[in-house]
Parts: C-alpha cells; structure tokens; sequence
C-alpha cells in the first residue's frame, strides 16, 4: 500500500521572515559601501584585474561545466515528470517531479529579464576596476551609456540556489534528504557566487538577492503543487481493488 503523505506545516516567520527579512537587509545595504569594499578584496591593484578574471577553474568549470550540469538535471527531471503520466512507478512523484520542474524553470529565468530592465553595471566594467562605466547602486538612476550593464541579480548564482527546488521537491517525502538537499543548494549557490565575485562578475548583493529569490520561487512553488493536497494518489487497496 502507498503511505499517505501530509504536508508537514509551514512555519511562515521562517519560511517568509528570514528572506524578507533578507530583503530589507539588503535594501539598507544600499547605504552603505559594502558591495564596492568587498569587491576591492578580490581586486589586485598591481594588475589592474580581479584575482580570478582569467581563472580555468571559475571560467570553465565552476561557471561552465556546473551550468551545464545542472541544465541536464533539469531536463532529466522534465523527462521524468513526463514519464510520470504513464510509468507506473513515477505516478506517486508526478506532483514532486512537476513542483521541482516549476521551481528550476522560474528560478533561472526571471534572471534574464530583471537584468534588462535593472542594467546594473558589473563591477569588472566600472571605472573603479579599470573599465569605463560609472557606478550606481540598485536603487540610484543609471547613468547615461552605451553599454547598460546585465548584472543584477546574479545569473550564476541562480545555478546553484535553484536547487532549493529539491528541497522542497523532498520535503513531505524525504525530510533528512531535503535537508541534505538544502545544505548543497545553499553551498553550491554560495561556491558559485563567490567564484564570480573573484572574477568581477558581481557584486556580494547580487547574489544574495538570486538566493532571496530562488527561496521564494521555490516555496511558492511548493505551496501551489504540493502544500495544499492531502494525499498524492488513491492506492487499489482503499479503492476496494484486490
């Protein structure tokens, strides 16, 4: 018989606190120069570049292959979810599957369009770091150019937080696994964050607005597939079936 599966109860300060509370954070960082002083750590003056602008390891693995990587899961998981309408053994995941390929399709494509319409420099092209724009923080006019910037938020970062998808995806199912699930997205977001901070790709708030944002995707995706039903399928046994 299929075990039952109830959604385990939301804890709302903690599943919405922390990320507004993120937000807010993040909207009074503006104050302050953080985003440029932690830039500066990973600028060498002596070369006139970012200490890992020309890194193999960043460049091609950490951005390229771990891209590509998670692009796979994501059409594996899309494949799976399809199988589920007529492989028996998927039929109990269908709601999980579509909730994790809903939560990794939003979360790395809201990226695209925030950028075109924030054009927020990236640091490697500011004036400060050696290129030829004028820095501006988020919520400051941009100034005029020929060249907007697509820096905000951070698109990389979005590879490795959109695993919060299979946290959620786990959650009812799997609880210890979701939290193994959980620990990973935030590490690889983290790992992948800094790596293209270290090149002056972006700037520490960047990334931590694509964190903010693939948690809620990934909750609001959970709440709208999975939180509300009580069970995932009528096995034979209850419809009376032997």
């Amino acid at each position: 018989m299929q075990q039952r599966i109830r959604p385990r109860p939301i804890n709302y300060w903690l599943y919405l606190g922390i990320p507004l509370a993120t937000a807010v954070a993040l909207i009074l960082l503006e104050l302050t120069s953080v985003d440029m002083d932690v830039a500066n750590l990973f600028f060498d003056q002596t070369t006139g570049a970012f200490i890992g602008r020309h890194s193999y390891l960043l460049e091609n693995i950490l951005h390229d292959r771990v891209k590509q990587g998670v692009i796979l899961m994501g059409l594996v998981a899309l494949v799976a979810f399809a199988a589920s309408f007529f492989w028996q053994r998927l039929f109990g995941w269908r709601r999980e599957l579509g909730c994790l390929v809903l939560a990794l399709g939003l979360s790395t494509a809201f990226v695209t369009p925030l950028k075109k319409v924030t054009q927020v420099q990236c640091p490697w092209s500011l004036s400060q770091f050696g290129g030829k724009e004028t820095y501006s923080k988020l919520l400051e006019p941009r100034p005029a150019t020929d060249k907007p910037g697509l820096c905000w938020p951070g698109g990389h970062a979005a590879t490795g937080f959109c695993l919060f998808g299979l946290f959620f995806m786990l959650r009812d199912r799997r609880p210890r696994l979701a939290r193994v699930a959980f620990a990973v997205a935030l590490v690889a977001g983290s790992v992948l964050s800094v790596g293209r901070m270290m090149q002056g790709a972006h700037f520490l708030s960047h990334n931590i607005w694509t964190a903010v944002f693939c948690w809620l995707i990934g909750l609001g995706s959970y709440y709208l597939v999975l939180y509300r039903r009580r069970v995932p399928e009528v096995t034979a046994a209850e419809r009376g079936i032997a």
